[in-house]
């Protein structure tokens, strides 16, 4: 039986989308491409603590550069994002062009430049119109706006489907993050284009080690396409407005929010019409589980046998295999289609083979790889691969 595919579309959105006090933004379109959304700035009204993962690719963008540098005494107050163009791989202009956007958006707020962060994302190569940007930055103190975070979203959307939103409530403390990231994805200690933004009050010290940590649950355990961007960068800005927290309370509402957009990015991966979780356990480390996740969510062959509802669970033990893991015993491996098993300890397992092709028919599939070698375990997020990804990319700059 063949299952009909369909497009995903975006999970539900959040039926409430809370802002953190003192956090205002405007989104514009200033012409760098078509009529869409392409500048924002986010800016805090007061200077608050942040801290930022990167890239770690060798060709870190301009802004990448310029960031690293402002944002290592541990504040930040405002972010100038474009998208459209990334503005990557143009030397010294392109430093330039960064350092001058900040210097802009810091004239306009009445902030020091050093406490504004710049972000790009779009094609590789290409000059900022500088003219354009400078236009659209004039008077941006008179277009700030309080909840206008969902624009924000949308405006630095690149070949994303839908804007990607998320917020919770810790206490008296907001936290809410945005995000983008359809394609380029699979993070190497940073991620994609994240910004979370909270009124909780947080001790210095703990503001990057507890980034880095959330980080390496989610965004760096996702991948669409095995490549890593130029441009990733994740930020954290908690600007104290609402009072002190509890630490361990705000962690696991951070990671609430980090979780969620992780999977709308894999769920919106570029062609893309279904969200994969990978699960392995029974491996002897974290790094082993993951590493192993990883290359079970990476392989085209299982994207695509995923895509094509086909239960070929053969791909999945050979992508096991490639991880030239010499601890991997197959006599003790099982692996599982959502709760079926469909080989268990070195052997296959007789299934309702049209009851697995109707499972993986669904928006959401999950796939289990017990390593029977030890207690550990990790998840990773990616989707199907399709024509679409193909399109979308083999005519990108076009």
């Amino acid at each position: 039986m063949q299952i009909q595919n369909t497009f995903s579309a975006p999970s539900p959105q959040p039926e409430e989308f809370l802002q953190p006090q003192g956090f205002l933004s405007v989104a514009k379109n200033v012409g760098i491409k078509d009529e869409t959304l392409d500048l924002t700035v986010i800016h805090s009204t007061v200077r608050a603590r942040a801290a930022a993962m990167f890239t770690r690719s060798r060709f870190p963008g301009a802004p990448v550069i310029v960031g690293r540098r402002h944002i290592a005494n541990g504040f930040a107050q405002a972010l100038v994002i474009n998208s459209k163009n990334a503005n990557v791989g143009m030397g010294k202009q392109g430093i330039d062009n960064a350092i001058e956007t900040c210097r802009i958006v810091g004239e306009e707020l009445g902030v020091d430049p050093y406490d504004v962060l710049p972000f790009s994302t779009g094609v590789i190569g290409r000059a900022l119109p500088m003219d354009k940007i400078r236009a659209g930055l004039r008077g941006i103190r008179s277009q700030l706006k309080l909840d206008n975070l969902k624009l924000a979203a949308e405006a630095i959307m690149t070949t994303d489907k839908y804007p990607k939103y998320f917020s919770c409530r810790v206490g008296p403390a907001v936290i809410a993050g945005i995000a983008k990231g359809a394609g380029m994805i699979e993070p190497n200690m940073a991620t994609l284009l994240v910004y979370l933004m909270t009124d909780a009050e947080l001790p210095r010290a703990a503001v990057r080690p507890m980034l880095r940590r959330l980080v390496d649950r989610t965004f760096n355990c996702t991948s669409i396409d095995t490549d890593t961007s130029t441009s990733d960068t994740v930020v954290l800005m908690a600007n104290g407005l609402a009072g002190k927290v509890k630490l361990g309370q705000f962690e696991k509402g951070l990671l609430e929010v980090c979780e969620y957009l992780t999977k709308e990015i894999a769920r919106s991966g570029e062609g893309a019409t279904k969200l994969i979780t990978v699960d392995v356990k029974g491996a002897k480390t974290g790094t082993q589980a993951k590493r192993v996740a990883k290359c079970v969510v990476n392989s085209p062959l299982v994207k695509t046998a995923v895509y094509g509802c086909d239960p070929n669970w053969g791909r999945v033990i050979m992508a096991v295999g490639k991880s030239f893991d010499p601890s991997v015993e197959p006599t003790k491996v099982t692996v599982r289609f959502g709760d079926t098993n469909v080989f268990k300890k070195g052997s296959p397992v007789e299934c309702d083979l049209e009851a697995l092709r109707q499972y993986l028919g669904q928006s959401e599939v999950v796939i289990g790889v017990d390593l029977g070698i030890g207690k550990a375990s990790a998840r990773v997020w990616g989707c199907d691969l399709t024509e679409g990804y193909i399109k979308e990319n083999a005519y990108y700059t076009t």
